[in-house]
């Protein structure tokens, strides 16, 4: 699966233009706008690969692709938020611990209480990433944010090895462009330009990888264009 991840993008005739406006709107991120766009193409991704399709979707209907990738991104904000507040609640009371105690022990023991805060944060960060592309998976199969939160439905992918091991390979995939796009930061602006199309490629395998697997594990049918789920074609 990971060879046909990487080459998913060539599958496209357009698939030159396709990078080329992904890497784009990643280097006007920070207008938020663009990644809105860029999280409603990845969830296009999903939606094609866990049904079979081998063609890469295309950058159009740009307003619902931006509606769905603002869905999206609060799916992901909310799995994130849990270990940022954990993060933010042990690091103040460590520091407040610490200015309050106005001694060397209660400075120690103030940074061990941040210490264990980010050590737990870490470990839920972990955590969310973990759950964040099943979740976005869910949203992406029923277009209903309330499943992203279906743990009834999630539990079981989440627990299979199918999964753990199509996550792994994703973040392989992510982790070496990462690598990639650090080597081409040697050279500057060469990194934060070049950077930012590796970075979309690689962003596409990955949940190319996901929504691939997504698809094996519900067992997901293709359906053609226009048809859909539970409508029987004519006879």
């Amino acid at each position: 699966m990971l060879s046909e991840s990487l080459n998913y993008l060539r599958n496209g005739e357009d698939w030159v233009k396709t990078v080329l406006i992904g890497g784009v709107l990643g280097l006007l991120s920070f207008l938020i706008v663009p990644t809105f766009l860029v999280i409603g193409y990845l969830l296009r991704v999903v939606r094609a690969t866990m049904k079979g399709d081998e063609v890469p979707p295309v950058f159009d209907d740009w307003g619902d692709m931006a509606i769905d990738g603002v869905k999206g991104f609060a799916i992901v904000f909310v799995y994130a938020l849990v270990p940022a507040i954990i993060a933010g609640v042990f690091g103040f009371a460590g520091i407040v611990g610490a200015a309050a105690g106005g001694s060397d022990a209660a400075g120690a023991l103030g940074g061990i209480v941040a210490l264990v805060g980010l050590l737990l944060a870490f470990v839920l960060g972990l955590l969310a990433a973990y759950l964040i592309p099943a979740a976005l998976s869910n949203y992406a199969e029923t277009d209903r944010m309330g499943a992203a939160f279906d743990f009834g439905t999630l539990r079981p992918i989440l627990t299979s090895g199918k999964y753990a091991t199509a996550w792994l390979t994703a973040f392989a995939v992510l982790f070496a462009s990462s690598i990639v796009v650090g080597v081409l930061n040697v050279i500057p602006l060469l990194g934060f330009v070049v950077g930012a199309f590796v970075t979309f490629y690689a962003a596409v395998a990955a949940y190319y990888i996901i929504g691939k697997t997504w698809g094996e594990l519900h067992d997901i049918e293709m359906m053609d264009e226009g048809e859909t789920p539970g409508e029987q074609p004519a006879v």
